[in-house]
């Protein structure tokens, strides 16, 4: 009979509520629904009723998950800006010199947006908005694209590839240098006139790379 008193009790202890299991996959749907009416009417067009009626709820059903429209949206530009973060870690994990790596990383993220804008225009938009809207967002998403960066070249240096004293430094240099080959309004102005970013960004990551490699004697022997 104690043993299945303490059974009845254990299982009321770590019985989850139906609500804390649904959450992430619900808040996941409403992404996606707001996802598939942004790419159909436009942000403008799409509101918190909108994407209720799509998922057949009530528009308090989505406010049980994010508080208004614009947290939606925000929570668009949050999952783009992780797919990207996702993306470039497999550069840095992957085998091989640092270099190639970190030329691959640069390049997947500049054809990455490339596409956005040519094959998904209504989010790109929403996605340019929001970074110019939110400082705050664009400064964790930079934090955290600078970081795995430097994992990069603190490998190289490991490697003795790269001749760096600060990778913390480097990586700040190198992230300053392919922005404007990254940000989605650089790309949407460059694809609008019809300029071939990718062989600007090789170049000047040949630049960035012959640079990282060399340990530079002259300005090492200088006084300081």
């Amino acid at each position: 009979m104690k043993y299945v008193t303490c059974c009845i009790l254990l299982s009321r202890c770590v019985r989850t509520d139906p609500m804390d299991t649904a959450e992430p996959s619900q808040r996941d749907r409403i992404l996606q629904a707001a996802t598939d009416l942004i790419r159909r009417f436009g942000e403008a067009k799409t509101n918190v009723v909108d994407i209720a009626q799509a998922m057949g709820l009530s528009h308090s059903a989505i406010y049980r998950h994010f508080r208004s429209k614009a947290e939606i949206f925000d929570a668009l530009a949050e999952a783009t800006m992780a797919e990207e973060a996702v993306l470039a870690e497999t550069f840095v994990e992957a085998d091989g010199p640092a270099s190639a790596r970190l030329l691959a990383l640069v390049l997947a993220l500049h054809q990455s947006k490339c596409r956005k804008y040519a094959q998904d225009a209504e989010m790109h938009a929403l996605y340019r908005r929001i970074l110019e809207e939110r400082p705050d967002l664009v400064l964790d998403y930079a934090q955290r694209m600078t970081g795995l960066v430097r994992r990069i070249i603190a490998d190289g240096v490991e490697r003795r590839e790269f001749v760096v004293d600060d990778p913390d430094i480097a990586a700040g240099v190198v992230r300053d240098a392919v922005t404007v080959f990254v940000h989605p309004a650089h790309v949407e102005a460059a694809a609008k006139a019809g300029i071939d970013m990718e062989s600007g960004l090789r170049n000047l990551m040949k630049v960035i790379l012959r640079g990282l490699s060399s340990s530079w004697p002259e300005e090492r022997a200088a006084p300081r």
